[in-house]
């Protein structure tokens, strides 16, 4: 384990540089450090550590994951995401403690989008029957990622999305002064009318939104003709 650690810190110092690390750390509010690799680059780079994680029993993939959370370079974080998501296929049960971890530790959109859209979603599919109560945990947390999380876990789920936990959750938060719960409202609702704009349309006007998530949520229906959009 510290070997391939090492390995992967080491490829990734080589393709470092500093002068995009500058501009990555103060876009990411100077909450991080970087590398300085750009998405493209990191993305070729991380492919055959991501290939060789599926080589490794689950357990230490999820200890690997846990380390690289541990390191200073956002991109190791994004890393751990990204071998997370390829192997989602076999998470457990036991894996939500390392999701809820993950989740609020060094948190932000980046980290926090990825694995709830990605791992988590997967996750709830498997074992549809830990919702609602680990989500509506979640939702009751206080913590703003956690509820971001449980707002965006079914963003990808299309029609199999529960709408009426999607809108209860949203109903619970929607009075939030926070920026993320707001845009993670607006984003989740625009993705779900992509499949069902009627219901997304019908909820936003019933529903007192923040400016904020209404805007957002109806992007993608203020686009298409028919009825749907006669009132948006």
């Amino acid at each position: 384990m510290s070997d391939f650690l090492e390995t992967i810190r080491s490829a990734y110092e080589a393709a470092g540089n500093e002068e995009n690390a500058f501009y990555m750390k103060k876009y990411m509010k100077n909450q991080f450090d970087f590398f300085g690799i750009k998405a493209p680059e990191r993305r070729q780079l991380s492919k055959e550590f991501i290939k060789e994680s599926r080589s490794l029993p689950m357990n230490e993939v999820e200890l690997l994951v846990i380390r690289l959370w541990e390191e200073r370079e956002r991109e190791l974080q994004y890393l751990g995401a990204e071998m997370l998501q390829e192997n989602s296929g076999r998470l457990t049960r036991d894996s939500l403690e390392l999701l809820m971890h993950l989740i609020t530790s060094k948190s932000w959109w980046d980290t926090v989008d990825a694995l709830s859209a990605n791992t988590a979603g997967e996750l709830f599919k498997m074992f549809h029957d830990m919702v609602p109560s680990a989500t509506d945990s979640w939702i009751d947390s206080g913590n703003m990622w956690l509820q971001r999380s449980a707002l965006l876990f079914q963003l990808k789920y299309k029609d199999k999305t529960d709408k009426e936990l999607l809108f209860r959750y949203i109903r619970k938060l929607s009075g939030s002064r926070e920026f993320f719960i707001q845009k993670a409202i607006g984003w989740t609702l625009r993705e779900y009318s992509k499949t069902c704009p009627e219901d997304v349309v019908s909820f936003v006007e019933s529903e007192n939104l923040k400016p904020l998530s209404k805007r957002e949520a109806l992007k993608v229906v203020q686009r298409r003709p028919g009825p749907a959009n006669s009132n948006a």
